[in-house]
């Protein structure tokens, strides 16, 4: 869902937090003019204690991730998607509103690029932006009955093999009911945000960010009638692991937390009670950057 603010129902940040990925020598540049920005602001700033000393020039709070959760009105996420995709999972239990400012390549998620960061901080904490709510996926693997890991998902939970380049065979059920038993190099179960990333490049069809669905996308499947699947976010999935060709099959969270799953195991996924609240400037248009990101309409 999208919601256009006005007067009634505007936030008031008072209280900002910065994240960033610290490696990243392309978001220093940024970093440095935002903290110029937020100076001149009447705002708290609190940073990610992961931020160097060395750029923080003003001497801002620096704060863990959870206090960050806790503490601040807004965070702005400084990176490209991954840098998000890590800041989301770190927040999935915070209600704080994300934003992002785009210094990697694609930026699905991040739509401030770093020359009109001033104008667009402005506007937004003058309380015009645009608000954007988002599902997140829960995964569990359960053995022999036993919860043995847990995970986060803003874009996709993936399963397939680990090392090599052979199949695994799984069975899927939605809401306790038989789907199928397919063999394929894997499956992706996406949210509508994740729809852009590998579900994509698997195959699976674009949803809306804003819907309120989950696609099952099998990536490269033995039966060429194994189609994508788009169900209801309020279904349960899980997927045993039947046979996985004598490799080591594994089970990911946004391509970063991964367990090894083995013959027997259920890996269940459903959505998230916590959404995820991004904001974007007024003129944010999601179709104008699918144009830009996937190169549609361009002539030859």
């Amino acid at each position: 869902m999208i919601v256009y603010q006005d007067e009634s129902n505007i936030m008031k940040f008072n209280t900002i937090g910065v994240i960033t990925k610290p490696q990243a020598e392309s978001a220093q540049q940024t970093l440095l003019s935002l903290f110029d920005f937020l100076k001149s602001q009447n705002v708290k700033v609190m940073i990610d204690e992961q931020i160097p000393d060395a750029i923080n020039i003003y001497n801002f709070s620096k704060v863990s991730r959870d206090e960050i959760g806790k503490q601040c009105d807004l965070a702005i996420v400084v990176g490209g998607d991954g840098t998000i995709l890590n800041a989301v999972r770190s927040l999935s239990q915070a209600h704080v509103p994300l934003l992002g400012v785009n210094v990697g390549r694609l930026g699905f998620l991040a739509d401030i690029s770093p020359d009109e960061l001033e104008s667009s901080l402005t506007e937004i904490l003058n309380g015009s932006y645009r608000e954007e709510q988002r599902l997140l996926l829960e995964m569990q693997v359960l053995r022999d009955n036993k919860i043995i890991f847990t995970g986060d998902a803003f874009n996709d939970v993936v399963i397939h093999i680990r090392d090599v380049a052979r199949m695994i065979e799984f069975e899927t059920r939605i809401n306790g009911e038989f789907v199928n038993h397919q063999r394929a190099d894997g499956i992706v179960v996406s949210t509508p945000t994740g729809s852009t990333a590998y579900a994509l490049s698997s195959g699976g069809p674009i949803l809306h960010a804003t819907l309120d669905a989950m696609t099952l996308v099998p990536i490269s499947p033995h039966t060429l009638s194994s189609r994508p699947l788009v169900v209801n976010a309020s279904s349960q999935i899980d997927i045993l692991i039947c046979n996985t060709k004598e490799g080591i099959a594994q089970a990911t969270c946004d391509g970063h937390l991964s367990v090894d799953v083995y013959v027997g195991d259920h890996i269940k996924v459903k959505r998230k009670a916590e959404k995820i609240t991004l904001l974007h400037p007024k003129q944010y248009n999601y179709f104008e950057i699918l144009r830009a990101k996937l190169h549609w309409s361009e002539h030859s």
